[in-house]
């Protein structure tokens, strides 16, 4: 697997790179997830802040919650991070932004007791 990975919004107006392997990649089924991004469940890439560059425009953040900021791209609205005080040295990106995100496979879920009864994800 080629260890950079390029990402952006649906209009083009953010783009970013991140470089090396990130530190996980998993299922988020919480609530907050969900409303940010509209979907169902959402998929996320961990990647420390020094590995990820901006490399056009910039990811506008707000205060979802307390210690939690989302990112989106003020021009179209795409959906892009989740950073949390917790982890304070990592990014979390949205799987689907990323140019490549077939090669990005989750291993795994967190907050699966806000999973959505009805859905059902084939893991392995």
């Amino acid at each position: 697997m080629n260890d950079t990975f390029d990402g952006g919004c649906l209009c083009g107006e953010v783009r970013f790179r991140a470089v090396g392997a990130p530190n996980w990649i998993l299922w988020c089924h919480c609530q907050s997830c969900r409303r940010h991004s509209g979907a169902p469940a959402s998929v996320f890439v961990a990647f420390e802040h020094k590995a990820v560059s901006m490399t056009k425009g910039k990811i506008t953040k707000f205060n979802s919650s307390p210690g939690v900021r989302r990112g989106f791209c003020a021009r179209c609205g795409s959906t892009l991070t989740c950073e949390n005080e917790r982890f304070p040295n990592e990014a979390h990106y949205h799987v689907g932004a990323f140019d490549r995100a077939a090669e990005l496979k989750p291993t795994g879920h967190i907050f699966s007791e806000e999973r959505l009864p009805w859905l059902h994800v084939q893991d392995g």
